[in-house]
């Protein structure tokens, strides 16, 4: 029944479409409307935002109360809409005034999406499409920009605020937001669609090895040894795919550092949320407008050599400034940790040997693997499972050189053994049985560790 009907136009016969068609016509129509009203919505805004940095004294708005800052916009709001005739519901109304608030104190349609905590990414395609992350899946939000200059004007304002541009001479930059989220912008002409944002959260508590452990993303033995290893100042590599944690993970382990200890993080853009009070903290800076007066991070762990550091930790090791950290950790900077783009513990060398020989020399490759296999203990794998979920999936120890090979043996891995019927990766990770070749550095270091953490399910049985 009323699976088709006469549909009439233009005073012509009536042709049968099926009511599949009309239903889908129907909701066409409807997204359309709602469109429009979006529209109507983001230009009503605009011209309110400009109206009110006019009238605003922008040089002491950040001395204003925020009480104080919101009775006078929604006094603004409310005249304006009076002498336009253009009547609003009370929640149409309170959203109007947040959204003005957002865009003279803050990034405007972005601060809702930085508010909620379950959203980890924040990805701005265009002014017309924004993705946010949960729970490691994507999805598209309703928020949008009202035009490409309404995006180029939040970017300019992230940008600005830590010392950055971002022009036509240098189109990309990366950045932070004040709780040391991670951003990334790039505009036209290398953004063929216009400018594109993408903003890494970082949580406002930060994680730490338990509450990892609770997530499932390795196990209380696990986090032990890394606690060991951290506390008895062994060198870690952490490894891993983009999104995969890296950072998280170097936040985690760095809060076992003793707090006596002088610690210098460097970094492109400065997110580390070290917990220790003697923390010092590097930046690189990109050239200026003539293409000059750049500071890389190699420039920074040289200098850093020079501050009497305990520990060196560098957010992530990209080019030539590798060999300087292999120098570093060589050289009594024991305890230093860094990151590295890889996807695998064996790769993650490869990468460190290949940065290396980045510096031009002719090293020897017997020589740069020795200085590798002298400077770093231990190398932490991590990998973003096709559930999203995020998960350690080895520890691996460097054990030594046979003939010109880096040798490596695997403390823990995490063995995969499919999926649920809701696409969940299911695996455990587990103790190998291989007994940690540094096990006599942490018991000098007066850090014993139960040599059961080590044995395999199978030989525990």
């Amino acid at each position: 029944m009323f699976k088709e009907f006469k549909l009439r136009s233009s005073g012509k016969d009536g042709k049968v479409i099926s009511f599949d068609q009309a239903q889908s016509a129907k909701d066409s129509a409807a997204a359309q409307e709602v469109d429009d009203a979006l529209m109507e919505h983001l230009e009503l805004k605009s011209r309110l935002h400009t109206e009110l940095l006019e009238r605003l004294n922008l040089s002491v708005i950040d001395k204003v109360e925020k009480s104080e800052l919101r009775r006078q916009v929604a006094g603004f709001v409310t005249q304006y809409l009076n002498d336009n005739g253009m009547p609003l519901r009370s929640e149409a109304f309170t959203t109007l005034v947040d959204e003005l608030i957002f865009e003279v104190m803050g990034l405007g349609p972005l601060e809702p999406l930085l508010a909620d905590p379950t959203i980890n990414d924040i990805l701005v395609n265009s002014h017309e499409n924004v993705f946010v992350e949960r729970f490691g899946m994507l999805e598209k939000s309703s928020v949008r920009f009202h035009d490409e200059r309404h995006l180029l004007r939040i970017i300019d304002k992230i940008v600005s605020r830590v010392g950055r541009r971002i022009d036509e001479s240098q189109p990309w930059v990366d950045a932070r937001l004040e709780d040391g989220s991670r951003v990334n912008a790039i505009i036209r002409p290398c953004s063929v669609d216009g400018p594109a944002l993408s903003i890494r959260k970082f949580a406002r508590n930060p994680l730490t090895l338990e509450r990892l452990a609770e997530q499932g993303a390795l196990t209380e033995n696990a986090a032990t040894v890394l606690k060991a290893l951290v506390e008895a100042r062994m060198n870690i590599l952490i490894s891993g795919g983009t999104g995969s944690g890296k950072t998280t993970l170097l936040n985690a382990v760095s809060s076992y550092i003793d707090p006596t200890h002088r610690i210098v993080t460097i970094e492109d853009a400065a997110e580390l949320q070290l917990q220790q009070e003697h923390v010092v903290r590097l930046e690189t800076r990109p050239p200026n407008a003539e293409g000059k007066a750049a500071v890389m991070q190699r420039d920074l762990v040289r200098n850093a050599l020079r501050m009497r550091p305990d520990r060196i930790i560098v957010g992530e090791v990209r080019g030539a400034e590798c060999f300087d950290m292999l120098q570093a950790m060589n050289t009594g900077h024991d305890g230093s940790m860094t990151t590295v783009h890889a996807n695998s513990a064996r790769d993650a060398l490869g990468r460190v040997e290949q940065m290396v020989t980045m510096l031009g020399t002719d090293l020897p490759l017997r020589t740069i693997r020795s200085q590798i296999t002298a400077a770093i203990h231990v190398v932490v794998q991590l990998s973003r499972m096709s559930d999203g979920r995020r998960r350690l999936t080895s520890i691996s120890e460097i054990s030594g050189m046979e003939g010109d090979v880096i040798t490596m043996q695997d403390l823990f891995v995490f063995e995969r053994r499919g999926r649920s019927e809701t696409g969940e990766v299911l695996g455990e990770f587990v103790a190998t049985g291989i007994r940690a070749k540094c096990a006599d550095q942490l018991a000098a270091a007066g850090i014993e560790l139960n040599s059961d953490m080590f044995k395999s399910e199978r030989m525990k049985s």
